[in-house]
């Protein structure tokens, strides 16, 4: 059972509360060098219409035929989301006048897809996790794309996008607020790139999601749902969610009934449009592409697949909490992305791992957020930051050191062992060194000496006073242990 109903965020409203109610279909574009049915590359950024085949273009005579590596990807992305898997399935053609896609209908799967239920897992802020149920995972190939900017009166179409393999990968009816759609994408999006059946890229359009949103009376029957359209952020999702949720409990509590229609989100200005009606809903005509035969797969094919899938965010969250103790929440930080997770156990190897996660999620990921960097382009790679741990664990230099240390790093790079030889960045631990400076701040403090032994916490002064006297390199614990003797703590 989903628990999230149990616990869903309710909406205020004059009347009462409301539940939000919210299925997301989410189209992810295929990781593949060719189409779903032609040979034309997929390549991003290149000139348009110079990646179309007489197949995309759908020239008379022409026969798609199926790119075994995007079913391949499907199946594995399927396997990812503990989902069944149809030996069999069908491709369909969808009549829909697409103005980009040439050949007047789209390739799809309708009643037999090649992936059917499944589930995915979503770890919430508060601690909670919900399961969110996947309906199907089905392949279609993609439109092309319309340009109205170029020109005041003509319409532009670049057909290289025509034909590209996506999986339409639909989940069920079991978010229950904005919070929760927006953690099930950031998942999903995280499994897509663990198994690299899809590279996650919002901004490129690898990743649209069409939202379903309805409001209900607690417990009462699902409402009349409003479908907003290819959502491409995380974040403007939640935003659509939001307003569109607030537009029906309104519209609702002022007498009115929510029609059933397709909808646009508007970044800009925050808020959802109308796009068209369901008088204008469109019958499909689905039917058996006749120049397609069913697709079947064996199961020896699909039991080969899934041997050879990498480790997944679940499964090396749980390592994460189990060989290195880690916390449920720095374990989820470090594995929502895979090149995160890849560095940060070429940092704790050997190490400790808690020290580990501390500087990867706190100071590394800090100065990556604040400098719109992502891991792969972080300016301190792991065998740096390992190599500063083993500093700070043998002695060589204090924490506070490191983080010095660590600008350095990030700032000009370089070895961080000569880094400190050829800085003299070196921790001072030799007691004869510091214990000139200590007896010199006893002798003219009597003041703050009285206090210490009536407070052995106000020590911290004569610690905090010995570090600065020595430039921040006196070793703290020897710096706390002379204090202790000089003042008989």
């Amino acid at each position: 059972m989903n628990t999230a109903a149990k616990t869903s965020k309710l909406l205020k409203g004059a009347t009462g509360d409301w539940e939000v109610v919210i299925g997301m279909e989410v189209h992810a574009q295929v990781t593949s060098k060719s189409k779903l049915f032609s040979g034309a590359s997929t390549e991003f950024g290149a000139a348009p219409n110079s990646q179309v085949s007489l197949v995309d273009a759908a020239m008379p005579g022409m026969l798609p035929v199926i790119n075994e590596e995007c079913v391949k990807q499907a199946i594995r992305t399927g396997l990812g989301l503990q989902a069944t898997i149809n030996l069999k399935s069908v491709f369909d053609r969808k009549n829909y006048f697409y103005p980009d896609l040439p050949q007047g209908y789209q390739i799809s799967q309708y009643k037999s897809p090649v992936v059917g239920e499944g589930a995915v897992v979503v770890d919430l802020a508060d601690g909670r996790s919900v399961t969110i149920g996947i309906e199907r995972l089905h392949l279609e190939q993609d439109a092309g794309k319309s340009l109205h900017e170029r020109h005041p009166t003509l319409s532009y179409v670049d057909l290289n996008r025509s034909g590209v393999a996506l999986m339409e990968i639909v989940s069920k009816p079991d978010l229950r607020s904005a919070e929760e759609a927006k953690a099930f994408l950031s998942k999903l999006r995280s499994i897509l790139r663990y198994l690299g059946t899809c590279d996650g890229d919002m901004e490129k359009g690898s990743l649209r999601a069409d939202v379903n949103v309805s409001v209900r009376k607690p417990g009462a029957p699902l409402g009349t749902r409003c479908e907003i359209k290819n959502v491409n952020s995380i974040r403007f999702i939640g935003q659509a969610i939001e307003h569109e949720a607030r537009r029906q409990i309104e519209v609702i509590e002022d007498g009115g009934s929510i029609e059933q229609e397709t909808r646009l989100f508007d970044a800009g200005k925050g808020e959802t449009r109308s796009m068209r009606s369901k008088e204008e809903a469109h019958d499909y005509r689905y039917f058996p592409d006749p120049d397609l035969l069913p697709l079947e797969v064996t199961q020896s094919y699909v039991d080969d697949l899934k041997a050879h899938l990498p480790e997944l965010p679940d499964e090396k969250k749980a390592r994460f909490m189990r060989d290195f103790a880690l916390s449920p929440y720095d374990s989820g930080v470090l594995v929502a992305e895979r090149e995160t997770a890849d560095y940060f156990e070429t940092v704790a190897k050997g190490r400790d791992a808690k020290t580990a996660a501390n500087w990867v999620i706190n100071e590394l990921f800090g100065r990556l957020n604040k400098e719109g960097k992502d891991i792969a382009h972080s300016p301190v790679s792991a065998d740096q930051l390992g190599q500063m741990l083993d500093l700070i664990s043998d002695g060589t230099i204090s924490g506070k050191i490191a983080k010095d240390l660590f600008e350095i790093l990030w700032a000009e790079g370089g070895d961080p062992a000569t880094i400190v030889e050829q800085r003299g960045m070196k921790q001072v631990t030799d007691l004869g060194a510091i214990e000139k400076t200590v007896d010199e701040i006893i002798a003219k403090n009597p003041d703050k000496v009285a206090d210490a032994k009536s407070n052995p916490k106000a020590i911290g002064w004569f610690v905090g006073q010995a570090m600065k006297a020595s430039g921040g390199k006196a070793s703290p614990q020897a710096v706390n242990d002379l204090l202790k003797k000089k003042l008989g703590l």
